[in-house]
Order: structure tokens, then sequence, then C-alpha cells
């Protein structure tokens, strides 16, 4: 039976985005599979997989197809991410795209792949969660 694993980010400095992930989500570089090339994240509390890390020689996408969400719970939360987001090496993006009061900040790692910190409590459903 196929499952899904988990998001595998392409990175040009494997120890930055070590360092910069795991202090980012609270996650803990495990030794498996661990090699130059590749690291797996898992969660702190030990309840598993959570992002993995491989070297890539293209360069990070600009308007990437899929990217991370992550999710706060109000405003003030939102904004306090960001902040502690940015203070470990993350950039605020020049985004175009953003609706009339957006839910979302786009933000770029380290290594420029783009990711999004979401409020939840504005979040388009309005039910403090994804839209179903």
């Amino acid at each position: 039976m196929l499952r899904l694993g988990y998001p595998v980010v392409g990175v040009t400095d494997l120890s930055r985005a070590v360092a910069f992930w795991t202090r980012a989500l609270d996650l803990v570089a495990t030794e498996e599979w661990a090699s130059d090339t590749w690291r797996t994240l898992e969660h702190a509390d030990g309840s598993g997989r959570a992002l993995a890390l491989m070297v890539s020689a293209s360069p990070a996408e600009p308007r990437p197809r899929l990217h991370l969400d992550l999710f706060t719970e109000s405003r003030a939360e939102q904004e306090a991410e960001v902040e502690r987001l940015t203070g470990l090496g993350a950039r605020a993006v020049d985004w175009d795209s953003y609706p009339p009061d957006p839910d979302f900040v786009v933000l770029a790692d380290p290594d420029d792949n783009v990711f999004c910190v979401v409020d939840l409590s504005r979040a388009p459903s309005g039910s403090g969660g994804p839209a179903s």
C-alpha cells in the first residue's frame, strides 16, 4: 500500500538548513539515512518523522507550486513567529500576489525556499483550520 512519507526540501548548505529547520520547528536531526547529502528531521517529542533535507544543485523556485504552510492560532502569534523565524535566518519575500487582508505571510528559508506562516484564526475557512 502506498502512503505519504514527508516533505523533502532541497538545500545548498545542509548544515545551515538543519540548524534553521530544527530551531524553526523544534525538530531534531536523526541518523536515519544520514549522509553528506541527506538529513531526516523528526519531532522532538519522538512522535515521528517530520521533514527531510536533501542537497540540491537546482536553485529554489521563486513561486513554487508546492510549499510548506506553518500554522499559528492568532495574528499576534503569527507576528511573533515571523519575527522569530527571521531572527533564525528566514527573510521576508516581496510577494506581489497577497490578497486584501491576507491570512498568510510569505517567507524564504536561508536557501531561498518559500514557505508561508498562516494565521488560522483568519484562514479562508473561518473555522480556525484548513478549508475542507
